[in-house]
């Protein structure tokens, strides 16, 4: 199976459609714009979609396999997920990265994971073991400080 990616003016991905892999190796070959181009004969753009971008489920071209929300770099020929927290920017890979890098310790003493997840209002990472006990990290210090 192919996969085509359907942009808006904006170059927002607005649906991901499966393509026969036929079709596109008779009509110009992965990534090229002739089999996008037929693509759009046998799977008209939507009201707002103005093209077909080929993306890969294996990840083997376009950085990443696109996703609804996601964003077509035309420059960088990439999909870019979408940006999960307002404070998070792209780092030098188009990966969004928050403004305190991730926790390098993820298990408790316990012998135990930690769940981590991001807290924007803070602007930290913050996780709870398997009780009901909360803590933030100090990247400072590299450890997990109690709430």
């Amino acid at each position: 199976m192919a996969y085509f990616a359907e942009l808006n003016k904006d170059n927002k991905v607005l649906r991901v459609v499966a393509a026969s892999n036929q079709d596109i190796i008779t009509h110009g070959g992965e990534q090229s714009e002739q089999a996008a181009q037929f693509f759009e004969t046998v799977c008209p753009l939507s009201q707002n979609g103005v093209k077909w971008v080929q993306t890969s489920y294996n990840n083997n071209f376009r950085k990443q396999y696109a996703g609804e929300n996601f964003s077509y770099d035309e420059n960088k020929n990439i999909f870019i997920r979408p940006q999960p927290f307002a404070s998070w920017s792209l780092n030098a890979n188009s990966d969004w990265q928050a403004p305190v890098a991730y926790p390098t310790v993820t298990i408790s003493s316990d012998n135990l994971p930690y769940f981590i997840s991001w807290d924007e209002n803070g602007l930290r990472w913050i996780a709870n073991d398997n009780q009901t006990d909360e803590f933030y990290w100090n990247p400072a210090s590299s450890s997990w400080i109690s709430i």
